[in-house]
């Protein structure tokens, strides 16, 4: 049964192009875009016809940084396929790309195996998978090839985290080798966690538990170190590098001044960086463990050469690295020891509508909007052009946008599987109103009705920006 969707008299929003155009989709596939009100448009007959006057009509975001039930420090993270797809959904949110975990002693394989099974038949949006390399050894490199051919080409790996997921420089050094070869991309978690190790056990002895000290002791110079290592062993291998979460000035510094070379040099950053900061962490009553995450939230003052690099291009992706925990019963493990709080915070509903609340506050433009969260990302991690934009032959991943509506963020309001809300309070102007997954309402009018087991698994190609 084939099934036709118009959706009439929006501005239709990409990362190249603002046009106000009619959008025709057939069978989960953008079928043709006309200019509104031409002859072409006029002559469109559809099932179902959506109204988006005075509304953007944008593709759906694709969030390439997401952890849903992860384990750590102990405890998973709240939501799970099921409840964070069905969240990213009400967000505006299309695709995620999830991170699959190898546990130290086990196969590569095993550990993508254990997060298919996680996803299978739970997810109401589309997902791929990047793979965590804990343990870089000669079996885990060959099985890096085989992964690349099935379409998960990205690999992290952790600079932090000593004993849990860390590798050391000879082992991130064979990591890049291996993705010079194959096509992989590796994704590098940039925080010295050997010092920081060091400095957390210094602060617990002088009786320095608070959440706040969680930010004081993973130090900018620590992440900027890490990136400007990361920087050069990826030259000495050959490979490019994508740094995720930057959170501070230095670090941007380290990403500009690499790809002033040209270097296949990429940087995301994330909403909480962008628009937290430090005073969070500082919050009294240990509230501020509900903003412990690493790297960590950066005095104020870092933001604006975040935006900056933003609008340069030195940064290219806003993701959340959405890995929430619960504040009572999770965060709360880490009373009495900041070390002890799991690390993450929920954001995977909150990415579009805080970006285009940038773009009300002037910090980007409305095509930058759609780049950062959508087309770039899917381009980063070989999904474009399926993903990411608007344009005959790409899935309908579509969301119909009110750029005029105030909400308020809150836990009260929000679909995410978490007892508290990183924005609490926080009045943005925008909201989703509908949206389209491969043609498929899932929002509709700011209804849910959408289904776990729409979303399928999307192998993805090698990055975009290599070829």
């Amino acid at each position: 049964m084939s099934t036709r969707t118009l959706i009439r008299g929006g501005l239709v929003v990409t990362a190249a192009d603002e046009i106000h155009a009619d959008v025709l989709i057939e069978d989960g596939r953008i079928a043709a875009l006309a200019a509104h009100g031409s002859d072409a448009a006029a002559g469109w007959t559809a099932d179902r016809t959506i109204d988006a006057t005075d509304r953007y009509v944008i593709p759906g975001g694709v969030d390439a940084h997401t952890h849903m039930e992860l384990p750590f420090g102990g405890t998973f993270a709240s939501d799970t396929f099921e409840t964070g797809t069905r969240a990213a959904a009400w967000g505006g949110t299309t695709t995620i790309v999830d991170f699959a975990v190898q546990s130290v002693g086990r196969s590569l394989r095993e550990g993508l195996d254990a997060w298919y099974a996680k996803a299978d038949g739970q997810c109401a949006i589309d997902y791929g998978f990047h793979m965590i390399m804990s343990d870089v050894n000669e079996s885990t490199l060959k099985e890096m090839d085989r992964l690349v051919q099935e379409g998960v080409s990205s690999f992290k790996l952790f600079m932090a985290y000593p004993g849990v997921f860390y590798s050391d420089d000879g082992q991130i050094l064979r990591a890049m080798q291996r993705a010079a070869d194959d096509g992989g991309l590796i994704m590098m978690h940039a925080e010295n966690g050997i010092a920081i190790d060091v400095l957390v056990e210094q602060a617990l002895a002088r009786g320095e538990t608070d959440p706040r000290y969680h930010g004081e002791v993973r130090k900018v110079l620590l992440e900027a170190e890490a990136t400007h290592r990361a920087i050069q062993l990826a030259r000495v291998a050959g490979a490019p590098l994508y740094v995720v979460h930057v959170s501070a000035e230095e670090a941007v510094a380290e990403l500009a001044a690499a790809r002033d070379k040209g270097l296949p040099v990429f940087g995301e950053t994330c909403p909480q960086y962008l628009f937290l900061s430090t005073d969070n962490l500082a919050e009294p009553d240990f509230e501020g463990a509900k903003y412990v995450c690493s790297t960590p939230l950066r005095p104020k003052e870092h933001q604006a050469a975040l935006w900056r690099g933003l609008r340069t291009n030195d940064l290219q992706v806003v993701s959340t690295d959405h890995c929430p925990f619960c504040f009572v019963g999770q965060k709360e493990l880490g009373r009495g020891d900041f070390s002890k709080i799991p690390n993450g915070l929920p954001g995977v509903e909150n990415r579009m509508d805080l970006l285009h609340q940038a773009v009300v506050d002037g910090h980007i433009s409305r095509r930058r909007w759609i780049e950062i969260a959508c087309a770039t990302p899917a381009r980063m991690f070989g999904l474009y052009p399926q993903k990411g934009t608007i344009a005959p032959g790409a899935d309908a991943d579509v969301v119909i946008y009110d750029p005029h509506t105030v909400q308020t963020l809150s836990a009260e309001t929000h679909h995410m599987n978490v007892d508290y809300s990183a924005y609490e309070g926080r009045t943005v102007t925008g909201q989703v109103e509908t949206v389209l997954s491969r043609g498929e309402l899932v929002i509709d009018q700011r209804k849910f009705t959408g289904r776990a087991g729409h979303g399928a698994f999307t192998p993805r190609s090698t990055c975009q920006y290599l070829n």
